[in-house]
């Protein structure tokens, strides 16, 4: 249980060097998850599972009847308001642009639901609120117009920040900060295997993350054989 604060590749040996240790070993498995990027706005930490949730298939029936939004432009934003819109009497889907970066005929699906409403060129300023989220208020880009909705629930899809920074000097990650790796979980380094949300993969699930720690361990074990 220690702060993991860089690690070294000499030879065949891995030294992991934490805030307390120094630890050689043969093979490691990094499996550092990644954390929901956030809107930065004030309440927003302490209202999540009060109004706030990053997770729509998780949360959404705690919202059955009731007023929702949905923040993001990518296939989750889409995907987690088009699910929602089964649940909900009301679907707000805020986007700061005027497209979205997800897939069309999800897009197509949602514009045909009569409780959906695009809010576009917008973002959100403020969450409104005493012990939970109440309302949000909104800024429109084009005519800086601002705007209060009553909503009941948040749903923020503006995507994960996998927290790979230490270990940018020993393997490969791309453009977005996950560490790159197959469906054998292994990078490109020799003895070194990655599980979970913190490496490329289509899918970010806790079976998807059971999965790779599952191969990633095997591997591991193989490698040391």
């Amino acid at each position: 249980m220690e702060k993991v604060l860089e690690i070294k590749s000499e030879h065949n040996q891995k030294i992991v060097i934490t805030n307390k240790n120094e630890y050689i070993t043969k093979s490691i498995i990094l499996a550092t998850g990644a954390k929901n990027r956030m809107l930065g706005l004030e309440n927003e930490n302490e209202w999540i599972g009060r109004g706030i949730s990053y997770c729509a298939t998780c949360d959404g029936a705690f919202f059955r009847g009731k007023v929702v939004a949905v923040n993001g432009g990518g296939n989750t934003a889409l995907e987690d308001a088009l699910f929602l819109s089964s649940y909900c009497s009301k679907v707000y889907l805020i986007h700061r642009r005027d497209t979205f970066r997800g897939e069309d005929s999800i897009l197509q699906s949602l514009k045909e639901k009569a409780n959906v409403e695009f809010i576009l060129n917008s973002f959100i300023t403020e969450l409104v609120g005493d012990e939970k989220l109440k309302a949000i208020k909104i800024h429109n880009n084009e005519t800086n117009n601002e705007q209060e909705i009553n909503i009941n629930g948040l749903f923020i899809a503006i995507g994960q920040i996998p927290e790979n920074t230490i270990f940018s000097n020993i393997v490969e990650l791309d453009t977005s900060g996950y560490i790159k790796a197959a469906e054998d979980c292994k990078t490109n380094v020799e003895g070194i295997f990655v599980a979970g949300d913190s490496r490329t993969k289509m899918v970010r699930q806790l079976a998807t993350a059971a999965s790779d720690g599952a191969i990633a361990g095997l591997a591991a074990c193989e490698y040391i054989g």
